[in-house]
């Protein structure tokens, strides 16, 4: 199919399917509101309340908070999403309507994108407007950079759930994924205040790469990108592989 469309025509079914997708969740309100919300009122309380006017301090903040509010759109609205939508058959009618094959994960892929722009242009005025966050302007693309980047395993971590469980389960399954991982991966405490053990194991969490890559965006931490970017890219691939193999057999 992708070969026989015309490029233009193609391009604005994917861009059609992208932008429903979008606001299918946002009227959602359960879905759309905690993933806007909680990570700015994560920051107002850590990285202006508590940080008064320590800007560094805001600025890691603003790094960790980042890095925890992208992971939901990827965990919840694509995961959630394939779980109810597998649930209720409606993966085996979009296979049978005559678009792209890639249309239907392309959209929410591009879904979790644009959530995750939102979100990164909230904390960023936040950041810059009360928390006193100065950084250059090839810092701010680096870092929503980093952010957008580190939306692609998250995407592909909720597919693999979607895949895997009910939809009555599948919120329960993210969000034992979501917090602890977030905690475990220095987001809400810094590593080094953490046990040993639980410093060693870090690494064994994406969030702890997208993370170390947004510190290192934002100039708190030097250090190569290259690590944290390919061990994202590699559990994305590792993620993908698992779900669609899964989605083959169960289609």
């Amino acid at each position: 199919m992708d070969t026989i469309l015309p490029l233009p025509r193609l391009l604005g079914i994917y861009a059609r399917d992208a932008w429903y997708e979008f606001l299918r969740l946002l009227r959602a309100p359960a879905a759309a509101v905690p993933m806007l919300v909680f990570p700015a009122m994560f920051y107002l309380l850590f990285g202006v309340v508590f940080a008064g006017h320590n800007a560094q301090q805001a600025t890691w903040v603003l790094a960790s908070m980042g890095t925890f509010g992208v992971m939901a759109p990827g965990l919840f609205g694509l995961g959630i999403g394939v779980a109810i939508e597998r649930e209720r058959g409606l993966l085996a009618l979009k296979r049978a309507l005559p678009v792209p094959p890639g249309a239907y994960l392309g959209a929410k892929m591009a879904m979790a994108l644009l959530f995750a722009l939102c979100i990164f242009l909230i904390l960023a005025l936040l950041a810059v407007g009360l928390g006193g966050v100065r950084l250059a302007p090839m810092q701010w693309l680096a870092l929503l950079g980093s952010m957008l980047l580190g939306v692609l395993p998250f995407c592909a971590l909720g597919l693999l759930i979607g895949t895997l469980v009910s939809a009555q389960a599948a919120p329960a399954i993210a969000n034992l994924i979501y917090l602890p991982m977030s905690f475990l991966s220095g987001l809400w405490i810094p590593l080094k205040a953490m046990p040993a053990l639980l410093q060693q194991a870090a690494p064994l969490w994406p969030a702890y790469h997208l993370g170390r890559l947004s510190l290192e965006a934002a100039g708190l931490v030097r250090a190569s990108p290259w690590p944290p970017i390919a061990a994202l890219l590699l559990f994305t691939a590792v993620c993908f592989a698992l779900a669609l193999r899964r989605l083959r057999r169960s289609g």
